[in-house]
């Protein structure tokens, strides 16, 4: 059975199905058990293409949240119990879910990651050796057929959002508080143009802008300066080993990979079907594209330094309780784009505040890093999470704490916006 799908596209498993049933045969015997919860096979796969593919943390926000709207749309295309993201319900009445959310996610993924196609046929092979619809073919063969349009008409949404558009040519500005390169990297900095791509929910990607890092001359700059400073240092004696290791956890994966991975685990844990766990990862992955969308127009908008830079360049501030440290380097390498505010408190926010709502505040769970296997952190609640979140961008050298709590505030105000305007129940009285 395996090899009538590797290395095949999906128009020619949806064809095989389809003369299957027609042909007036039953799923083979070799299609047995189905999976527990397809969802969470092909949210794990997509997690897996983007690590094989190294995908930037930035980038792999949004990737997510289309995969995943993909496959919720698909789902709810033909149970029609919510409003849909992007594609209108319109599969036929005997499509099967399970195969349509199969279908979505390997059309999607194929159609961003086309050179690890051979392992996404073998993907697309395990799901259907392992669906069974009593013998109805057809329905397998309509379900794969309605998530592959699905994919289709998501992926073409999204690629005309403006990611990939060339920014305006960047200029350097010296004035202090202004963002100049950091060690490890040369050119504009990153990602710009996520500030100007179209969010997936909120009506625009400064709807929820933050006031803005405070003057350099201010108490709260002053304080959080000196934290950063203390804590952050390659060389900190301040910082414990733990605290050291809180740090590189937190850095060592993608914030869509850690916080999909809860979901993945409390989705079983709750008992969640098909259709409530495609809508709880659509939730969580829109909240994370968005979030990260706000982030970096707010970024690009303050255009504010890092710690990196301060530190070193401090006598220039005009504070004179700020104290420059020419061979200050933060712990971990600074990531390549501006400071304010804080992208990962920001994402793990919006990302925490939409599980919290499913799920409850104080919610226990653990989350890992693929960076760091056999690390873990486990928490009692989600704001506990992302407090420590905001403690590690500072503990590595990145980020000042006002950036930390901006971005956790911002982070907070998109994922509650996700959740009441996104995917709401439908009423058909």
């Amino acid at each position: 059975m395996k090899n009538r799908f590797a290395g095949g596209a999906l128009a020619g498993v949806i064809a095989f199905f389809a003369t299957f049933a027609t042909a007036g045969g039953g799923i083979p015997v070799a299609l047995a058990a189905q999976p527990a919860n397809v969802v969470i096979t092909w949210n794990q796969t997509m997690l897996a293409t983007f690590q094989t593919a190294a995908v930037a943390a930035p980038a792999a926000n949004r990737l997510g949240a289309i995969v995943q709207s993909a496959v919720f749309d698909a789902v709810n295309g033909i149970e029609h119990r919510y409003t849909p993201i992007h594609v209108q319900p319109a599969a036929p009445d005997e499509a099967d879910p399970h195969a349509a959310v199969a279908g979505a996610a390997y059309e999607t993924l194929v159609k961003l990651f086309p050179s690890q196609q051979p392992a996404l046929d073998a993907a697309l092979a395990t799901s259907l050796a392992a669906l069974q619809d009593e013998g109805d073919a057809s329905a397998v063969a309509a379900g794969l057929a309605w998530g592959k349009s699905v994919g289709d008409q998501t992926f073409a949404w999204r690629a005309t959002d403006g990611f990939s558009i060339t920014p305006p040519t960047y200029v350097f500005s010296s004035a202090p508080g202004q963002y100049q390169p950091t060690p490890a990297g040369t050119g504009a900095p990153k990602f710009r143009s996520l500030a100007t791509t179209t969010p997936f929910a909120l009506t625009s990607p400064s709807q929820f802008r933050p006031a803005g890092p405070p003057a350099l001359t201010s108490d709260r700059y002053t304080a959080s300066f000196n934290e950063v400073k203390a804590l952050g240092g390659l060389t900190s004696t301040a910082r414990t080993a733990y605290q050291t290791e809180t740090a590189k956890f937190w850095q060592a994966d993608t914030p869509v990979a850690m916080w999909d991975r809860v979901a993945d685990a409390l989705a079983p844990a709750s008992h969640l079907n098909l259709m409530a766990t495609a809508r709880l990862l659509a939730r969580v992955n829109i909240s994370i594209a968005d979030a990260t969308i706000a982030v970096f127009d707010a970024k690009n908008f303050y255009n504010f330094w890092r710690p990196a830079t301060a530190v070193v360049q401090a006598n220039a501030d005009g504070n004179p309780n700020t104290a420059s440290d020419a061979t200050w380097l933060p712990l971990l390498t600074t990531p390549y784009f501006q400071e304010y505010p804080s992208a990962h408190s920001g994402i793990s926010s919006a990302a925490a505040t939409t599980l919290a709502s499913i799920f409850g505040a104080s919610t226990q769970f653990t989350v890992t890093s693929a960076g760091l296997p056999g690390v873990t952190r486990s928490f009692n609640n989600f704001p506990d999470a992302v407090a420590q979140i905001g403690d590690a961008r500072i503990l590595a050298g990145f980020h000042f704490r006002f950036s930390v709590e901006d971005g956790t505030a911002l982070g907070s105000s998109v994922g509650d916006f996700v959740d009441a305007n996104v995917m709401l129940p439908k009423n058909d009285n």
